[in-house]
């Protein structure tokens, strides 16, 4: 009733709500891993250990706990594990950006934070570059989860170097 009178409808009117959420499933996959990477290293900080798991899951199962029109990226697991994980190997720095003597530090330490991230099946297909003093990070080749690691390496870049990456 309140609503009404906000948007001065009068008695009979029908009340619809519209939004375009276009631009969010267009970028759908890049943050669900940016954003489950915050709370994956905020879980890791309270003392639990976490699991991306994009391959190794029910996915029926899942899908049956959905309901319409809701979507799974991924899941992550948290909890108390037997271990910390295990050291993976990694790309070097200059796999995957263009780093020159010239190359200011904070872009230095977010790509080496990129590359302590977590990807799908270790691949690590994202590439930076740096225009001006605008960092930019793109998906490298396609592969299973691209997407959703280009936001975990970009969140992983971002807290590292203080600054923020765009991406397309």
């Amino acid at each position: 009733k309140a609503h009404c009178e906000l948007v001065g409808m009068q008695p009979g009117d029908v009340a619809v709500t519209y939004a375009d959420s276009s631009a969010l499933e267009r970028d759908f996959d890049f943050r669900c891993g940016y954003y489950g990477e915050k709370i994956v290293l905020y879980a890791q900080q309270l003392g639990l250990n976490t699991c991306w798991a994009a391959l190794t899951f029910n996915k029926r199962m899942v899908k049956r706990i959905l309901r319409n029109g809701e979507s799974l990226c991924m899941v992550i697991a948290l909890g108390y594990g037997e271990t910390q994980g295990k050291t993976r190997k990694s790309k070097r720095p200059d796999e995957v950006a263009e780093i020159g003597p010239d190359c200011p530090e904070w872009f230095r330490q977010g790509v080496e934070a990129a590359l302590k991230a977590p990807t799908a099946m270790n691949q690590q297909k994202f590439r930076f570059s740096l225009s001006g003093n605008d960092p930019e990070i793109r998906i490298r080749g396609i592969g299973p989860y691209s997407g959703v690691d280009l936001g975990i390496a970009a969140y992983h870049f971002e807290t590292a170097s203080g600054v923020h990456l765009s991406h397309p």
